[in-house]
């Protein structure tokens, strides 16, 4: 069997899909953190089949935003003491800021430098650039 030890102080980001923590973990920066991390990968779940988890020792910033864009199913628990103090639950964020990029060449974004790709989810449920109402497609980025 498996064993990774607990952690007494730091979060862990727990219910990823299976397979993309590697992913969230380079888009976290998470490589740039002076921490010990652990990704453990397709692991069993009751509810999920599968999943990934990422443990990090010590208080450290995390944009939610990213996490719950990526995956809203996402679960981050914080530990304290060697105890869970806090569970949140993600969901999509309502707004977007520098996490995903506006592919129309007309938009502002493409022609300016440092101005900030903001995105708001529709009702539709997606993503849609505030400068040039451009909808975001994952698939092209």
């Amino acid at each position: 069997m498996l064993y990774i030890d607990s952690i007494q102080n730091g979060l862990v980001i727990d219910h990823i899909k299976a397979g993309t923590s590697m992913r969230i973990y380079h888009l976290l920066r998470l490589d740039r953190l002076d921490c010990g991390i652990a990704i453990i990968k397709n692991v069993r779940s009751e509810k999920y089949g599968r999943k990934d988890i990422i443990k990090i020792e010590g208080e450290i910033d995390l944009n939610l935003d990213i996490l719950g864009y990526l995956d809203p199913n996402i679960t981050i628990v914080i530990i304290k003491d060697g105890k869970v103090s806090e569970k949140k639950s993600l969901t999509l964020p309502k707004t977007l800021t520098n996490v995903i990029r506006c592919s129309n060449p007309r938009c502002i974004t493409s022609a300016e430098e440092g101005i900030d790709h903001i995105f708001v989810l529709s009702e539709k449920g997606r993503y849609r650039c505030i400068y040039c109402d451009e909808e975001f497609h994952p698939s092209r980025s």
